[in-house]
C-alpha cells in the first residue's frame, strides 16, 4: 500500500475511535465526522491524497457504500474535492481562513530573548524590499526573455549529470563553489570581458544580495561609512543599511558616479564604494574608461575596496565594449560581482564573485556558516551549458529577441502623453520611464498600485533614490514578455498613465 495512504488511514481510524465513543446509527456519518475532524485540526493537510473508496473500506472493513456516503458529504461542504486522475484531496488551507488570523493572539515578546539589533535592522529594512511575486511577466524589471530559455539543453545536461555521476559526488562540497564551475566561469569572464583571474577567487552565490551580504559582514561593521551611487537598486542600499552600515549616496552624471562629490568625502574613510559600471541601474549610464581610472585612483589614496557590480553588462557591452575596472586594477581591491539569474532565468539561482584574495579566508568562512552553497548538480550543469557554448549561443538568441520586443514596446508607449522613455538607445532589459509632469511619491505609488492590479508589474523609479532630490518613473521590464501579449500589455499600460 502506497506510505501516504498507510499514514492518512492509521489518523482516520484513531479519530472514528474517538468518533464510536459517540454511538451513531449511521456508519457513513461516524466515518464523515472522522474525517472531517482530521481535516479542522490539520491531521490530514491541505491538499493531501486520501485513499480511494476501495482502499478505504478494506482497511476499515466496511462498505464501499459507507465511504462513498462520507465523502460526498465532504464534498458538500468543500472539505475535500475530486480531481480527474488525482482522486480525492483535502481542500482545507488554514493560511486562507481569515477567523484564524483575526482570532490569533499576539506574541508575548517578554518571554524570549530580545532580538539582536541586526535582526531589528534586518526587520525594519524587510517592509521595504522590492521584490515582486507572482506569475505576471509584464513588465516586471530583472526578467530575461524566459520564453527561449534552452530548456531541452538544460534538460539533456542535468539527465546526464545524475545518469553517469558517483556515489561520493553526492557528499559535501566546498562552501564557496566546485571547481569545475569555477574553471568555466574564470574562463567565460576571460573571453568575454577579459577578467583574468585566479579561479579559487572565485564565489559561487545564489545571486548579487547574497555576494553583498558576504562582502558586508566581511569588510564593515556598525556605522562604518559606504559610498553608492544615487539611484541606485533599493535592494542594493536595503542590504547595506540593514547590516548597519552608514550609507554615503553620491549622485551620477553622463560619466558615471561623481568623482568630485567622492572626494569631499574621503575625511570619512569610507572602507566601500559600489558601482555598476556597465549599466548603471536604473539608468543606464555607461562609466566612461576615464572615469574608471579615476575610481580606481581614488581607491588606492583611501585604502578603499570597488564593489564592480557589473549589472547586465553581456548586454550593454555587447555593442561597445569598455574594459571593466577590475581588469583595470592593479592593486586586487576590486570585488567583481556577476550574475547568471538576470540572463538566464531567475530561478536557477546562481551567480559568483571574484574577490580579493586578501578577502578569499574570510569569505569562505562566513560562506561556510551561513549560505552553504548552491546545489552541486546545478554548478555542474552550469558548467557544462558554458563550456558547450550554450552560453554565448544563448546571450546571442537574448540580445536578438530584446532588441526586437523593445521596438515593439516603445512603438506602443511612445503614444502616451504622460510619461516619456529616458533613454530609447538598447544597452539593457529594461526602461525607465519619466512623468513629463512632477508628480508626488503618493500620486507614483497609487498608479503602480491600479497597475498591478491590472496585472501588470512595474517598480518605482523614486525608491531607488537615497537622497530628497528623487525622480518620479516607472522601471519596466519588456524582454520577458512575449510579442502577442507585449503589444496588448503595453496598450493596457498607456491607458491607465495617460
Amino acid at each position: 500500500m502506497n506510505t501516504n495512504y498507510a499514514f492518512t488511514i492509521e489518523r482516520i481510524k484513531k479519530s472514528l475511535e474517538k468518533q464510536q465513543k459517540k454511538p451513531h446509527k449511521n456508519k457513513y456519518i461516524l466515518l464523515y465526522k472522522a474525517i472531517k475532524d482530521c481535516i479542522k485540526t490539520i491531521e490530514l493537510p491541505h491538499d493531501w491524497a486520501l485513499p480511494s473508496t476501495r482502499i478505504l473500506a478494506d482497511e476499515l472493513a466496511i462498505s464501499r457504500t459507507t465511504v462513498l456516503k462520507s465523502y460526498e458529504l465532504l464534498q458538500l461542504e468543500k472539505l475535500i474535492v475530486s480531481k480527474t486522475g488525482s482522486g480525492f484531496k483535502i481542500n482545507y488551507d488554514i493560511s486562507d481562513k481569515k477567523d484564524t488570523e483575526t482570532t490569533q493572539q499576539p506574541i508575548d515578546t517578554d518571554r524570549y530573548p530580545e532580538i539582536s539589533s541586526q535582526g531589528k535592522s534586518f526587520l525594519t529594512i524587510f517592509s521595504e524590499y522590492n521584490r515582486s511575486m507572482g506569475t505576471s511577466v509584464a513588465f516586471r524589471p530583472g526578467l530575461p526573455p524566459l520564453d527561449i530559455f534552452p530548456i531541452n539543453q538544460w534538460k539533456n545536461l542535468l539527465n546526464s549529470y545524475w545518469r553517469f555521476v558517483k556515489s561520493s559526488n553526492l557528499s559535501y562540497e566546498r562552501s564557496t563553489g566546485i571547481d569545475p564551475l569555477k574553471k568555466s566561469i574564470s574562463n567565460y569572464l576571460n573571453i568575454s570581458r577579459n577578467i583574468k583571474c585566479d579561479y579559487n577567487q572565485i564565489m559561487v552565490v545564489s545571486g548579487s544580495l547574497q555576494s553583498l551580504y558576504l562582502i558586508g559582514n566581511v569588510l564593515l561593521d556598525k556605522g562604518d561609512n559606504v559610498i553608492i551611487e544615487d539611484p541606485a537598486f533599493p535592494n542594493v542600499h536595503f542590504l547595506f543599511k540593514s547590516i548597519q552600515a552608514n550609507l554615503l549616496p553620491v549622485t551620477t552624471d553622463e560619466n558615471g558616479i561623481n568623482m568630485h562629490k567622492m572626494n569631499d568625502l574621503n575625511h570619512l574613510n569610507p572602507k566601500l564604494v559600489h558601482v555598476t559600471p556597465s549599466n548603471h541601474y536604473p539608468l543606464g549610464t555607461k562609466m566612461s574608461l576615464t572615469r574608471r581610472k579615476e575610481l580606481l585612483a581614488w581607491a588606492s589614496q583611501n585604502k578603499a575596496f570597488i564593489i564592480e557590480n557589473d549589472y547586465e553588462n553581456e548586454v550593454a557591452n555587447h555593442f561597445n565594449k569598455i574594459p571593466s575596472i577590475y581588469s583595470l586594477d592593479t592593486e586586487d581591491r576590486t570585488i567583481y560581482m556577476g550574475t547568471f539569474n538576470r540572463l538566464l532565468h531567475p530561478s536557477i539561482r546562481l551567480g559568483y564573485m571574484i574577490v580579493p584574495k586578501y578577502l578569499i579566508k574570510a569569505v569562505e568562512a562566513l560562506q561556510e556558516f551561513s549560505h552553504r552553497f548552491v546545489s552541486p548538480s546545478v554548478q555542474m550543469v552550469m558548467s557544462e551549458f558554458i563550456e558547450r557554448n550554450y552560453l554565448y549561443q544563448h546571450l546571442k538568441n537574448v540580445i536578438e529577441v530584446a532588441q526586437e520586443r523593445q521596438a515593439l514596446f516603445l512603438s506602443e508607449f511612445n503614444k502616451s502623453d504622460n510619461m516619456v522613455i529616458h533613454n530609447q538607445h538598447f544597452s539593457s532589459l529594461h526602461m525607465v520611464a519619466n512623468f513629463r509632469k512632477t508628480i508626488s511619491q503618493k500620486e507614483e505609488a497609487l498608479i503602480i498600485k491600479k497597475l498591478k492590479d491590472a496585472e501588470i508589474t512595474t517598480h518605482s523609479l523614486s525608491k531607488c533614490f537615497i537622497q530628497h532630490q528623487r525622480q518620479q518613473g516607472l522601471i519596466l521590464g519588456f524582454s520577458s514578455v512575449r510579442p502577442g501579449m507585449l503589444e496588448k500589455k503595453v496598450k493596457q499600460l498607456v491607458h491607465i498613465v495617460g
